[in-house]
């Protein structure tokens, strides 16, 4: 029997986690991922060796891994101390090492792909060095996707320069072909949006007859989706893409513990408000659910139920 094709569009910790829950259900992945961080040991070695930032590649390569967990570890493994070495990431090095020998990014990540025997597909949404921009409500700017959050005024779009970036082929391709997509969890602006500023993908996204479900966070994130209602999220999404994207929205409507509560708070976030008569009037489905995982001090999806969710929608 031919498994449905499921394309997930992301970056960051929210990506990884639906993965590691999607990658135990009977379907084929492609995962493609954000390239505009710019922080960290990502950020380091995406300005000394000009590659795109291997951070969020590496976290989903291990997320979709089929390995033992020692492997995974020293992957994921982190210098401490060490002149230059500090702060890098084992996988980011060996993305970047592979990048050199193949001379090609998303070559790299194939090959590392098959030494991490990888359930599915990983592909960076472009093969070129990108930096994200932001244009703030109150017409002024700001460069870097790290920088974005912290000037904490309200959003008005985000762009890429250069505009024009190759598109990933095998990205469109994976678009066209796919049974649901999924875009989120994730930071709105920083993690999920900047996939569809890649030339060729809005127009991919339009195309498809595939559902495009939208995975909601479940609090706002300061600097980024202060006050936002889950409408104000798809408007975002949709306003970035030029043209209605989103089809159903999954998110959660489990009640969020005080103590949690009073934790983000203390961050400036908030649970997202669900909006139910906007998002009705939008045309969007609505499908709910309790999807927390309480992660130490943290409120993860729980990538189980998610992946339930959404392989049920096939």
């Amino acid at each position: 029997m031919k498994k449905a094709k499921v394309v997930v569009l992301g970056g960051g910790t929210g990506l990884s986690v639906l993965l590691r829950g999607l990658k135990t259900f009977p379907v084929d992945i492609t995962a493609i991922v954000t390239v505009a961080d710019d922080g960290g040991s990502s950020g380091r070695l995406r300005r000394e060796l000009n590659i795109p930032p291997p951070g969020d590649i590496r976290n989903v390569l291990v997320a979709l891994s089929e390995v033992e967990p020692l492997v995974e570890e020293l992957f994921q493994h982190r210098f401490e101390n060490g002149n230059g070495l500090s702060g890098h990431s084992l996988g980011n090095l060996l993305l970047a090492g592979m990048t050199s020998i193949t001379g090609d990014f998303a070559k790299g990540v194939h090959e590392i792909s098959r030494v991490l025997n990888v359930r599915g597909k990983v592909l960076p949404a472009s093969n070129d060095q990108v930096t994200l921009h932001a244009e703030y409500e109150d017409g002024t700017f700001t460069e870097g996707e790290s920088n974005i959050p912290k000037i904490g005024k309200k959003i008005k779009k985000v762009f890429l320069k250069p505009e024009n970036p190759e598109p990933m082929r095998d990205a469109l391709q994976a678009i066209d072909e796919a049974d649901l997509i999924v875009l989120g969890p994730g930071s709105l602006y920083t993690s999920v949006i900047p996939n569809l500023l890649v030339p060729g993908m809005e127009e991919a996204l339009i195309k498809t007859s595939a559902m495009k479900v939208y995975i909601c966070n479940v609090m706002t994130q300061p600097g980024e989706t202060d006050g936002y209602t889950v409408s104000d999220h798809v408007k975002a999404i949709d306003n970035h893409a030029r043209e209605k994207i989103i089809d159903a929205v999954l998110l959660n409507t489990q009640k969020i513990p005080f103590s949690y509560a009073q934790r983000y708070k203390k961050d400036g976030a908030e649970g997202v408000v669900v909006d139910e008569e906007d998002l009705t009037k939008m045309g969007i489905l609505l499908i709910d659910d309790h999807l927390l995982y309480f992660d130490d001090e943290l409120l993860r999806h729980d990538p189980i139920k998610l992946s339930q969710r959404l392989v049920s929608l096939l």
